[in-house]
């Protein structure tokens, strides 16, 4: 499976689990509103369009530009594309999970007989296939092991004695939200593994609703009483207001957000002239 297929399908999963809707124009439209956070205006149609052609996979499948998978990527936890194709792996993707034991000769000097045997666990999306080249010539069995340790994650040493579990490689492909810690980004929270990232950014312990749910919205021109009511929460300070898509606490100033109102939309969400209506 490619990495824009499974960008999309992810996607489509985090708009489902937001929403509880199930249907694709309802994740369609659900998306085309929660997205526009992220300065990502695509119409409903298109997402409606991505639905069959990524996780119906009928007909072509089509071709998003690199701007609107970096904001996509970011959607749903990662910094852009890039880190997404880089970390993200399926976690109940059991069945592209391979096994491969190597046995090692006791007479190997370059391996103590601490180690009789070594296994390695490869999780990828892809069938694990040794190349070419490694038939033809050969590589020791650090070599390879090495190899296979840069391209995998989880690594397993056993011998007859004892058993010992380790992950060389840690947190690859693990989701965002078991990161530790996370920070307020401008629009929304970012994960992170690092408890200081410079005096300009407030790192706080990871909350994983705050971190999924809460979010700037930043077209409040889209808002309207029908399609906000209930959904949207606001804080107004030195009579500026701010829009977001959860309750909970101001990222910056640690005031309580409150529930729209009629009058705060009316006065506060600008023009409307490109609404529409949630289902």
């Amino acid at each position: 499976m490619s990495k824009k297929k499974l960008l999309i399908r992810e996607v489509f999963e985090q708009a489902e689990r937001e929403s509880g809707k199930t249907s694709k124009n309802g994740l369609a439209l659900y998306l085309k509103v929660h997205v526009e956070t992220f300065n990502i205006y695509l119409d409903e149609k298109t997402f409606a369009r991505y639905y069959d052609a990524f996780v119906l996979e009928k007909g072509k499948e089509m071709e998003p530009d690199v701007d609107t998978l970096n904001k996509l990527s970011k959607y749903i936890g990662y910094k852009d594309f890039a880190d997404f194709s880089r970390t993200f792996i399926k976690k109940d993707e059991e069945a592209n999970k391979t096994t491969v034991k190597i046995s090692v000769d006791k007479d190997e000097e370059s391996i103590t007989d601490k180690l009789s045997n070594i296994i390695i666990n490869i999780t990828n999306e892809q069938n694990f296939k040794v190349p070419e080249f490694m038939k033809k010539n050969g590589l020791g069995i650090m070599e390879m092991i090495l190899l296979i340790c840069l391209v995998t994650g989880n690594v397993v040493f056993s011998n007859n004695k004892s058993s010992v579990s380790r992950g060389l490689i840690s947190n690859w492909g693990s989701p965002a939200d078991e990161k530790d810690f996370m920070y307020w980004d401008g629009d929304r929270y970012m994960a992170t593994d690092s408890s200081s990232l410079g005096p300009q950014i407030d790192v706080i312990p990871m909350d994983k609703f705050r971190f999924k749910y809460l979010k700037k919205i930043t077209r409040p021109d889209t808002l309207t009483v029908t399609n906000s009511m209930g959904k949207v929460w606001y804080d107004k300070s030195n009579n500026n207001v701010e829009f977001f898509t959860s309750y909970g606490k101001h990222p910056l100033n640690d005031k309580t957000l409150r529930d729209v109102s009629e009058r705060i939309l009316t006065n506060y969400a600008g023009p409307q002239s490109d609404s529409i209506e949630i289902e």
